[in-house]
């Protein structure tokens, strides 16, 4: 249950139109409800600011269904990472009202309309079409969590002139989000260009001696522009959160105090 949710049961308690039983009743699976398997967090938009997400790699479909349902009765809107097609159709029979977005490997509900919270856009930009999937995990997790979103893709350092292209875009965003692998290189760039801060993701993206995404990891570790802070490999989603939290506004709608 998000602040304004909560603030509105409370207030019909306050004045009369809600007895207390029933205001228990919809308190009742706070701070979380126990399935079993998960105990699902509803008070993290409390503290937070933001619902709990959903890492869909390693559960089930029917796990995945069993949590976006009990995030729904919480009244908020649900993001599920890491779904492959082949899980996304069980757990869409089992849950219809989600929707699957093949290249990000996400599944959405919004119960709501998401509200924008952030202070000015946040670019996302990738290497080349290769790194899309993590770019679009990220782009898809800005929205859900309340940003309006810039993408720059396909502009790796093999033809640099692409991203000199975009410093209009880059100049306008609050926070830049570089998604590379190979040798990682263009985050190192991009914190060149831009007076922002700058989220650094490698990509398991490339040949043989890229290792999975380790050599990118640690070019983008050793980046000699400053400002440039780095997330764990093919992490979209953690380099979107953490994006979210630097541009949201200070008096943003459910923005904990």
């Amino acid at each position: 249950m998000d602040p304004r949710r909560l603030r509105e049961v409370l207030d019909r308690l306050s004045r009369g139109e809600a007895d207390v039983d029933s205001t228990l009743e919809l308190l009742r699976a706070l701070p979380f409800e126990d399935l079993g398997f998960a105990k699902v967090d509803h008070h993290r938009s409390l503290r937070l600011g933001f619902p709990e997400v959903i890492l869909g790699e390693f559960k089930t479909p029917r796990q995945v269904a069993e949590i976006a349902r009990s995030l729904c009765r919480g009244s908020h809107n649900v993001l599920v990472t890491r779904v492959d097609p082949a899980k996304a159709r069980e757990v869409h029979a089992l849950f219809p009202e989600l929707i699957y977005d093949e290249v990000s490997r996400t599944l959405v509900l919004e119960s709501e309309p998401v509200t924008l919270r952030g202070r000015g856009p946040v670019a996302v930009v990738s290497a080349g079409t290769s790194d899309q999937p993590v770019a679009e995990e990220a782009c898809v997790t800005l929205r859900m969590l309340g940003n309006e979103v810039r993408r720059v893709n396909d502009v790796g350092v093999a033809g640099i002139h692409r991203v000199l292209h975009h410093r209009a875009a880059l100049d306008e965003a609050s926070v830049v989000i570089v998604v590379a692998g190979m040798e990682g290189a263009l985050a190192s760039v991009v914190g060149g260009l831009v007076a922002r801060p700058v989220i650094a993701v490698p990509t398991s993206i490339g040949y043989g001696a890229s290792f999975g995404g380790l050599a990118a990891l640690l070019g983008m570790l050793n980046a000699c522009a400053a400002g440039v802070t780095v997330v764990n490999i093919d992490n979209g989603f953690g380099a979107a959160y953490a994006a979210s939290l630097m541009n949201r506004r200070e008096d943003a709608p459910h923005a904990p105090r």
